[in-house]
This record gives C-alpha cells, sequence and structure tokens, in this order.
C-alpha cells in the first residue's frame, strides 16, 4: 500500500545526468539549469577565473585551479513544481569510473553536443554506458552562437554513430553573428534569440506561427531559404515518440547556446513532461517499486574532502523507495547492523544542507568514517542488494613509488580510502611489494597524487608498468583455480577489496590465457558485493 504523499513525491522527481566531451559546454548548460530553477541568482561562467565566481558545480581544488570538473556535483532545485535532481558528470578528457557509475544512479540523460564538433568519443562512451539500460536521453545541441556544422548532417551523425533515432523539436534559424532564433516544429512558432543575457534569466520573445509577417520580417532575405530547408527536414527526419524516447530508442533534439541562456529552458521542460519519473530498480530478490512505503537506496559514489573544515567522506545515496526521515533507522545490509541517520546532507554542489526528508530518486549524503562502501543497499530491514553498480576495468596503469620510505603505512591507507570511494583502483601483486594503480583517464593520476599530499601528507611518484588490462578471476571449480593460480602468479594481483585479479601484459598474453583457462571467466566488470 502506497502512501499518497509519496506517490506525489514520486511523480514529481526528475533525476538526471549531463553526458558530454569535454569542451562541449556541460559546466555552462549545468550553471543555467541552476539558474532556471532559480538556485543561483549569477550564473558563473566556467571561463569568469579571474573573479571570485567559480562555477557553483566544480568544487575540488583541483577543479578550481584548471576549470574543469573532474569529480560528480549533485545538485537539487525546483522548477515547474517537480523536483530536479541534477548529477553533474566529469567532462574533462580524462575522467573516472565515477562518471560511468553516475549513470546508473539516474532515469534520465542529456546529451550536450557541440554544434561546430558533432558526437565526439567521450559521448560515444558515455552513450554505450546509458545503453545498459536503456536510459532515455534528451539532446541539445550547443554553440549556435559560433559557426556549427550543418544540422541535418549533425542529426545523421547522431544517428549513424549513436545508433539512436533523433527527432528534432526545435530547428535553428541561422548561427553564429546571423543566429536569430529557433522555430518548434510542432507547435509552429519562433523563439526569438537576443544576445547578451546570458547570465539573467529573461522573458522570451515570441513569434507565433512561422506564415506571419512578424517571422518574415524577422528572418528577412533568409526566410524562403529557410521555409525551404524546413519541408526538407520535415520530410526526412523522425518524429518525437514519447514510448520511443522512454525505451531509449529515440533522443528528442533541441538547439541553443548555454553561454548564450537560450534552449536550456526548452532542454529542461523536455526533462519534465517526458523523461519518466524515478523508475522501479531489479535488486537480486526482487524488483523494488519506488512508491513502496519502505525506504531503500544504494550507494553509487564515495567522496572525500567535500569540506575542507571537516576531513570527512560522504557516501552519496541513491534513494529507490520510500522516505527517508531525518533520525530513521536504517538497515546496512551487507554488514547487517542497524544505523540511526540524523544527519543526512542534500547537496547544491559543495554547499551541504541537513535534509528533513527525501524521496525515490533523490541524491542524499551519509556521513562515512569508512565503513560504507560503493554498491551497499540500505533497508529498514529486508534483505536487498541493488544490482546494476559495476566496477569497470581500468585502462592505464602506474606503478607507485613512495618519496618517503618510512610513509609506506600512510600511503597504503590513503590509497585504500582512494579506491573504495572509486578514485583509482589499487592492485597488490601476488608476487612482489609493489603497488600497482588502474584508470580509466590519466588525469585520474594526478588527482590521486595531489590527494595524497593534502590530505595524507604522502607525497609519491609514478612509473610506467607493462599492464595492458584487468580482469577478475572467477571460478567455480576450486582445483582449477588453485591450477591457475601456480600457473599465472606472476601476472596475479588483489584488488583494494582483496578480488583475485589477473595484470594481463598484453592483449595477446589475455586472449592467450582466456583460450587456455575455458573454466577460470575473465570479467572486465566486477559487480559491488
Amino acid at each position: 500500500m502506497s502512501d499518497s504523499k509519496i506517490v506525489n513525491e514520486v511523480n514529481s522527481r526528475r533525476t538526471f545526468a549531463i553526458i558530454s566531451h569535454p569542451d562541449a559546454g556541460k559546466t555552462t548548460i549545468t550553471e543555467k539549469l541552476l539558474l532556471m530553477g532559480k538556485a543561483i541568482a549569477v550564473a558563473g561562467t566556467v571561463k569568469s577565473r579571474k573573479s571570485d565566481r567559480h562555477a557553483t558545480s566544480d568544487w575540488m581544488e583541483m577543479e578550481k585551479q584548471r576549470g574543469i570538473s573532474i569529480t560528480t556535483s549533485v545538485m537539487q532545485f525546483p522548477y515547474r513544481e517537480h523536483m530536479i535532481n541534477l548529477l553533474d558528470t566529469p567532462g574533462h578528457e580524462d575522467f573516472s569510473e565515477d562518471t560511468y557509475r553516475t549513470l546508473t544512479a539516474v532515469d534520465s540523460a542529456l546529451m550536450v553536443l557541440d554544434g561546430g564538433k558533432g558526437v565526439e568519443p567521450r559521448t560515444i562512451a558515455l552513450m554505450d554506458v546509458c545503453r545498459l539500460r536503456d536510459t532515455p536521453i534528451v539532446s541539445f545541441i550547443n554553440k549556435l552562437d559560433r559557426d556549427i556544422r550543418d544540422p541535418i548532417e549533425l542529426l545523421d551523425e547522431i544517428e549513424a554513430v549513436l545508433k539512436i533515432k533523433a527527432a528534432p523539436i526545435t530547428w535553428p534559424i541561422g548561427c553564429y553573428r546571423d543566429f536569430k532564433g529557433v522555430y518548434h516544429l510542432a507547435d509552429d512558432y519562433i523563439i526569438v534569440y537576443t544576445a547578451g543575457h546570458g547570465h539573467e534569466r529573461t522573458e522570451t520573445k515570441i513569434i507565433e506561427k512561422l506564415d506571419s509577417d512578424e517571422a518574415r520580417a524577422h528572418l528577412g532575405d533568409e526566410y524562403e531559404r529557410f521555409i525551404e530547408q524546413l519541408e526538407l527536414v520535415q520530410g526526412a527526419c523522425h518524429e518525437f515518440n514519447q514510448q520511443e524516447f522512454l525505451d531509449g530508442q529515440l533522443t528528442p533534439v533541441f538547439f541553443g547556446t548555454a553561454l548564450g541562456n537560450f534552449g536550456v529552458d526548452h532542454v529542461l521542460d523536455a526533462v519534465v513532461d517526458w523523461a519518466p519519473r524515478p523508475l522501479a530498480r531489479v535488486a537480486n530478490e526482487r524488483t523494488v517499486e519506488p512508491v513502496e512505503e519502505k525506504f531503500s537506496g544504494f550507494i553509487f559514489k564515495i567522496q572525500a574532502n567535500m569540506d575542507p573544515k571537516h576531513r570527512d567522506r560522504i557516501a552519496f545515496m541513491r534513494i529507490c523507495s520510500g522516505k527517508y526521515e531525518k533520525g530513521m533507522k536504517m538497515r546496512h545490509v551487507r554488514t547487517g547492523k542497524d544505523v540511526r541517520i540524523g544527519d543526512a546532507l542534500t547537496f547544491f554542489s559543495s554547499e551541504r544542507e541537513q535534509l528533513e526528508e527525501a524521496f525515490a530518486g533523490d541524491i542524499i549524503g551519509l556521513h562515512n568514517h569508512g565503513t560504507i562502501q560503493i554498491g551497499d543497499t540500505f533497508t529498514e530491514g529486508e534483505v536487498l542488494g541493488f544490482t546494476g553498480i559495476p566496477h569497470f576495468a581500468p585502462e592505464l596503469f602506474r606503478r607507485v613509488r613512495l618519496k618517503d620510505p618510512l610513509k609506506s603505512k600512510q600511503l597504503r591507507q590513503g590509497l585504500q580510502q582512494l579506491a573504495e570511494e572509486g578514485a583509482t583502483q589499487v592492485f597488490f601483486p601476488e608476487r612482489s611489494n609493489d603497488i600497482i594503480l588502474g584508470a580509466v583517464g590519466v588525469l585520474q593520476f594526478d588527482v590521486v597524487a595531489s590527494r595524497l599530499k593534502e590530505e595524507y601528507k604522502v607525497e609519491c611518484s609514478y612509473e610506467p608498468i607493462t599492464v595492458y588490462s584487468a580482469r577478475w578471476i572467477e571460478c567455480s571449480d576450486k582445483k582449477k583455480l588453485e591450477e591457475f593460480s601456480n600457473k599465472a602468479v606472476e601476472n596475479l594481483a588483489l584488488d583494494g577489496g582483496g578480488h583475485l585479479t589477473y595484470l594481463a601484459p598484453t592483449r595477446v598474453n589475455l586472449a592467450l590465457m582466456e583460450e587456455r583457462w575455458p573454466d577460470v571467466k575473465f570479467r572486465a566488470t566486477r559487480e559491488h558485493h
């Protein structure tokens, strides 16, 4: 039996992440979305590094210096009688597993593309992760205030490269210095673009009907050409279909400029009108519905040092069902212990506020003193384990070297904590005292070194190491596993969680081992247990 307040709250929630290639304008669009939700009065453009107005969602020290969002920030704000949970993901060339895992905690995603560049490699990788759960995608083609590629060509590229149908909802009228606004294809009106309003909320000027004197005057000499282009678009493009969108088969496409604060509200309206409310979640035991009365949630990210004044760690939890109330008792399923949570946090980037209540779809923060791990489930007593929150095999490896050998204990402790948090993966080879770090992007190594220095007072350097990839080892036949372990010992290691891992020196070696040991499974992802 669902409580009607819970049903209403769940229906009003929209939880989504932004995915893009670096420099496609993701941090700027995040700022403008917050501006729409009246969560910030003035948008702190990422470029304004000389002033104190840093972009609201870039908060770790290194991010402040580089002007990029390395960690995943969470922001909640109201919009049109809905509660929006926006998860900002690292957009820099080198991001981490955090980004992949954040996509397990959302119900939809906003894909931001640079209109001058189209689909780029990082966007492809993130879309692959979205496809694991058929996440609905809304698309925004950004930077119309600059020169862009032919819009029809951009739609073709989305379809060909990302294997998803593209349905334009708005269509651009010119670009760069000739950018005059966008035309809403289904509803037949023009939204006029006026430059210079990037940092504030402005009233939108609308011209009703394309077939009007006002529209002809606004488009001038471009009018006839625009009409011809529209006929082509309407003949060649897909129409929006709500069900195909919810199934992850079709993406509605909007055009605009985040920097000019134009078109961002259309995207937010689409999330409210079309994107799903919090969805049911699969656990090992059963499927959990968001409107159930009993509370449940899972941890998808752990972050240290959100508060320079307190050296704490925060575990980010996605609520899957029921209601969080301040001071409630929860069962930490992995440990079997009951804990009373009186101080959960809601987020506005690094501004933290104590929380009275929260519902399915919301992201809350729990103070963590080392007992909580990624993938952990919390309930009101039921034994549940949510699935689909994997570790991803690292793609880059380095050997760690300590500058001061007397600090090896602090090094291990620091790396263990950073690994639990998902900042890196750490491997301890069986045959040596080396410590090997694995990452998805090069920047992760810099982040780890600077955080070890700042938070643990440990200085380290890195050396290259011949590792092509890591694979988690599984084998149900104990005798076979022992035989394999003896033969492969030179390349075996334990990861930070104590799981047996094979560090393959080359691609050829990995293929040979998989062929030679058919009973042993070499896994590229590992569920958090």
